[in-house]
């Protein structure tokens, strides 16, 4: 089992299965299928191929395990968005060799949208292979040290050298490269606190990383500073940045657009205002997922990671 997987990789995975025997009781029926799914994702990654899709005329969506990951070539040099689980590493490299011959050579960057391991698990194995990695300060600082997710209790040790950020930024960073100009900006807290956006202006697509899942509940870390205000925001500004032509890249499932993105928007919204009014008439957690606030959006957004409770849970936790 260990072979292919450094003791980082291995650390994750185990704490990983290990998560549904540490969760609450009256979570547990929901939460165990998460863990293990997070497990077996993680486990897989060395196997399942790269899914590539040409997005601009040297600009692709790479989809694998773990989260989506965004790839420009030319001879600049290689820009690859998020480095999924640790295990994907030769596979990502294949789907980057496949399409970026003559690019090698050049320097490589490595953008990380985030610290949660399915985007920057990858990041020891793409250093190595010679790329920087960038990211906002807070995504460096969240991997220099410990993590727990507190919903799973899920503990990932701090991050090895070799994977950390070497280039941070605070608010925002542009960048000019193979072509087109790129804005790298921070969100406020949303899904964490390490949360950034990337806008291919030429090529006209926005990666926005976790703040956006495509066709079923999201995820909110509210161990590192998510809360559903936040991810309400960051819709609000994905929605700004973007024209209907835009092609939006999600942390989770396919590619979208602008439109897709203010249907999300307005389903956060609506979820956060009824859990909203039953926290406020005094309502306990349990009490408020009783009263069903997520049913009108359930049977689209109802299968995925997150369950329809677990969800209200994490918005009734992060008002």
């Amino acid at each position: 089992m260990l072979n292919g997987m450094n003791r980082r990789s291995f650390l994750e995975f185990g704490f990983a299965t290990g998560a549904a025997a540490l969760t609450p009781r009256w979570m547990n029926a929901q939460s165990a299928p998460v863990a293990e799914r997070v497990a077996q994702a993680h486990a897989d990654a060395a196997n399942v191929p790269i899914k590539t899709t040409r997005l601009y005329d040297n600009l692709y969506l790479l989809q694998g395990q773990g989260g989506n990951m965004a790839l420009q070539t030319g001879p600049e040099g290689n820009l690859l968005i998020d480095s999924s689980y640790a295990p994907a590493v030769p596979r990502i490299r294949e789907a980057i060799n496949a399409v970026s011959s003559g690019a090698q050579a050049a320097p490589a960057v490595l953008v990380n949208t985030h610290w949660h391991g399915d985007h920057t698990g990858g990041n020891e194995g793409m250093h190595e292979a010679g790329f920087t990695i960038v990211a906002h300060q807070k995504t460096r600082e969240r991997l220099s040290t410990s993590q727990t997710i507190q919903m799973f209790h899920i503990t990932s040790p701090a991050s090895p050298a070799g994977a950390l950020p070497a280039v941070t930024f605070d608010d925002a960073l542009h960048v000019w490269r193979n072509g087109d100009s790129l804005d790298l900006v921070h969100f406020e807290p949303a899904h964490t606190d390490t949360d950034i956006y990337i806008h291919f202006h030429k090529a006209n697509v926005l990666h926005v990383g976790d703040i956006w899942f495509n066709g079923f509940y999201p995820f909110i870390d509210e161990g590192t500073g998510g809360t559903i205000d936040g991810m309400i925001r960051a819709a609000e500004v994905a929605l700004a940045v973007a024209d209907a032509n835009t092609k939006i890249i999600p942390g989770h499932g396919p590619l979208g657009s602008k439109a897709e993105v203010r249907k999300f928007h307005d389903m956060l919204a609506a979820v956060r205002d009824k859990v909203a009014a039953l926290k406020t008439s005094g309502a306990s957690e349990q009490e408020a997922l009783a009263k069903k606030p997520t049913a009108d959006f359930d049977a689209a957004n109802g299968v995925g990671m997150m369950s329809p409770d677990q969800f209200a849970g994490l918005v009734y936790r992060t008002l």
